[in-house]
């Protein structure tokens, strides 16, 4: 229903990180790529939750708004789906920025013993 707004609270934040740090900053912290990986994700979530009717045009833009029942499983998916998407994506992000980091110094590494 909703899912897609966690990830993108996270992504509106660290666009806004990014902006204030600088970019030379933002570069060395690949929070170009964080924010690739949360927006792109919260496209396709948007675009499907409007297929599936779940999110409209207009107010109150998610369905669930219109029936006081339909609030409380909207917040449990947000909580539930949508931290742990959002937790999956930082984490992936985690690993891509570690990876990155060492494996130019392995291959550095292992060009120098061949000499």
């Amino acid at each position: 229903m909703a899912c897609f707004l966690v990830p993108g609270t996270e992504a509106v934040v660290t666009t806004a990180v990014q902006k204030v740090i600088g970019k030379e900053r933002a570069e060395k912290l690949k929070l170009g790529w964080l924010n690739t990986m949360l927006w792109g994700g919260v496209l396709l979530l948007a675009v499907e939750h409007i297929w599936h009717g779940e999110v409209v045009l207009w107010p109150p833009f998610l369905t669930a708004m219109n029936n006081p029942a339909d609030i409380a499983p909207m917040v449990h998916e947000m909580v539930t789906v949508g931290a742990a998407m959002t937790i999956a994506i930082t984490l992936a992000w985690i690993v891509l920025v570690a990876l990155a980091s060492i494996l130019p110094q392995r291959i550095a590494a292992r060009k120098e013993v061949r000499v």
